[in-house]
């Protein structure tokens, strides 16, 4: 046995004890949180966050949730509870009700306006409040690919989900794609437990879990139907020796689980408006009303009840979810068929979206590596099938694999069939872990030995027929997958902390992500800080900040800006110098007006700083009374 073979035999035998193994998904967490917590410290609040943070606080005060009832409220209301603990300054006059309203955006201004610069206090601490969805992420990954394959591969699966820049990303916000992507993972792998071992404590631990997981995401929704189609198919190859019995149980402890999920969503939201009759909802979405639904004026002076039900004997049916839960659905998928607001991919804006924007998104979102490691996970699961050995290392079944890829496949094709918008690809984040865990999947022979064995194969086939080169052969199936894990790493934090801009080497990295793509794939408004240092150091510039990526305006957070936006509109420009700063969208559309020839060329001119400014604002200069600008020096 040569030293390298010997090298990797100890590492699979050391990775093989749980003592060990546990030790290593404790350092990973640590880096993992270190690497959160920063990255929530050193960047602005983001469109979304001021409006999430202000409705969980309502949650708690009032016992209300009409704000931002599009999603549910767990995540925000545990963002929530550091903040409470210190205080903060409160302005609630800009709300307002009716179908339709999201009057949150509005009041998460409001919210920074009366907490100035103490805002990134606050928000900050409140996006750590959130860490611990992404332990929860963390820990599935590892525990579900160390049950289905080996230890190491569970490793791995953890190993990807620490450091996947995606994740880094949005389980440093408030938000709640990622957060919500650990609940319905630790969800499908307490069922996938339950049907490998059917027992009424699991039965009512998985529902509880199901009922966390649908208080995150709405998407999460789907495990509703699809939980007894899988069921169905797990037992099927098992249906000969399925008594009549043991048939009528497991059904009944499925039946016990959704319904526990169900308490669970209501107890959420304290039972306000359970079991409201269909009949009594103002829907806006065609999908409830069956119409295209009137004017936002029409519906406010007309209070009565908009739904397709209205004259049915289903609208007499009382829903058991709450009132906000399901009006948070409709008016999100309003959003989906709305046809006008504008979707971006590769340099084309249109009034809808595209079926393929997701696929094309994770091609460049997710690092090269993850997607190679992908590649040769399919490679292997096909190899192992089609030309099976007597010393393979699988699942007991393949349908333990059904039931954690069948998660990703429904997830990605109902987020991809809503074209009514394309512009986040956080969207499909629940899809993500499932695939990290199959990809563990790769080291699933290191737990049993196998090296030996496949080194005994490559000198059986003669695959290579040199001494020195059969030396290598032994660790071959580790060295090209550990490689990838450390090309992922150096990918992701050769980026870090601006994880939300990653763009991976394909494309050319975050620099050149908005000629593909846009939003919150590179700019969120989380770049602020940077812009803030920028200010510092250029005090006796003056800036333009018409155009924000953010629906609070910056100088209320920020001295730096405030100072550098505070000069009076009737003064001369002459004797001014006032940038203007441009977020990822609008350089965009000028790049797009330029090409097009609509805006000359010569108003884009010099280089951007974006080395200050983060990869999503950019700060154009000068700005004269004939309009030209160009990028500043």
């Amino acid at each position: 046995m040569s030293s390298l073979q010997a090298s990797f035999h100890c590492l699979a035998q050391l990775l093989d004890k749980p003592r060990i193994a546990w030790r290593v998904v404790l350092g990973l967490l640590i880096v993992h949180t270190g690497l959160l917590m920063y990255s929530a410290f050193v960047h602005s609040p983001t469109l979304n966050e001021p409006g999430h943070l202000v409705a969980g606080l309502s949650h708690w005060k009032f016992g209300r949730f009409e704000l931002y009832r599009v999603n549910p409220p767990l995540v925000r209301m545990v963002a929530a509870l550091p903040v409470i603990a210190v205080g903060y300054e409160e302005d609630w006059s800009g709300f307002y009700d009716g179908p339709g309203a999201r009057p949150v955006f509005g009041m998460g201004e409001d919210f920074v306006a009366a907490n100035g610069p103490r805002t990134l206090y606050l928000t900050m601490i409140a996006r750590w409040a959130c860490i611990p969805f992404s332990w929860l992420g963390a820990i599935v990954c590892y525990l579900w690919g160390r049950d289905l394959y080996s230890r190491s591969a569970g490793l791995v699966a953890c190993f990807i989900w620490c450091f996947e820049p995606n994740i880094l990303a949005h389980a440093s916000l408030i938000t709640a794609d990622a957060h919500a992507t650990a609940l319905g993972l630790a969800a499908c792998y307490t069922f996938w437990r339950w049907l490998k071992k059917p027992t009424w404590v699991q039965a009512a631990l998985t529902g509880v879990v199901l009922g966390l997981a649908e208080l995150a995401k709405t998407t999460l929704i789907l495990f509703y139907p699809l939980w007894p189609l899988l069921w169905l198919a797990y037992r099927w190859q098992d249906r000969a020796a399925m008594t009549a019995r043991a048939w009528a149980r497991e059904a009944g402890m499925l039946a016990i689980r959704m319904a526990i999920g169900l308490y669970v969503v209501n107890l959420g939201y304290g039972f306000e408006g359970s079991f409201t009759q269909l009949n009594q909802f103002q829907f806006v979405s065609n999908l409830f009303t069956g119409e295209a639904p009137p004017a936002p004026e029409t519906r406010i002076s007309n209070p009565a009840p908009t739904t397709r039900f209205s004259n049915t004997w289903v609208g007499e049916l009382p829903v058991p979810v709450p009132k906000n839960y399901l009006l948070g659905i409709d008016i999100q998928q309003k959003a989906f068929e709305r046809n006008g607001r504008p979707s971006y991919l590769r340099g084309e804006w249109r009034n809808n979206g595209w079926w393929y924007y997701y696929l094309y998104a994770g091609l460049i979102k997710v690092p090269v590596a993850a997607l190679l490691l992908a590649f040769l996970a399919a490679m292997l699961w096909l190899k192992q099938r089609v030309a099976p050995t007597a010393d393979r290392t699988l699942p007991k079944a393949p349908r333990d694999e059904l039931v954690l890829l069948f998660p990703t496949l429904l997830i990605f094709c109902v987020v991809s069939s809503k074209t009514g918008f394309s512009e986040h690809f956080r969207y499909a984040l629940p899809a993500f872990p499932f695939l990290f865990i199959w990809i563990g999947g790769i080291f699933r022979d290191s737990d049993r030995n196998s090296l030996h064995t496949e080194f005994d194969r490559a000198k059986e086939y003669a695959l290579i027929t040199s001494r020195a080169a059969r030396r290598l052969r032994v660790p071959l199936r580790w060295i090209t997958p550990a490689v990838m894990l450390a090309w992922l790493s150096a990918s992701s934090l050769w980026i870090y902390p601006h994880s939300l801009s990653y763009f991976n080497e394909t494309v050319g990295g975050p620099l050149n992500g908005a000629k593909h793509l846009l939003g919150s794939n590179l700019d969120w408004g989380q770049d602020y800080y940077y812009l803030e240092s920028w200010c510092v150091t250029n005090p006796d510039l003056r800036l333009d900040l018409t155009e924000n990526a953010v629906t609070y305006h910056p100088a209320d957070c920020f001295i730096a800006i405030s100072n550098a936006t505070s000069y009076s509109l009737l003064c001369d420009l002459k004797d001014v110098a006032v940038l203007r700063v441009l977020n990822a969208s609008a350089i965009t559309r000028l790049n797009i007006l330029s090409e097009t020839g609509t805006e000359p060329r010569n108003r884009r001119r010099g280089r951007a700083l974006r080395s200050q400014t983060g990869y999503g604002l950019t700060v154009l200069a000068p700005w004269s009374a004939t309009g030209e600008y160009g990028i500043a020096d």
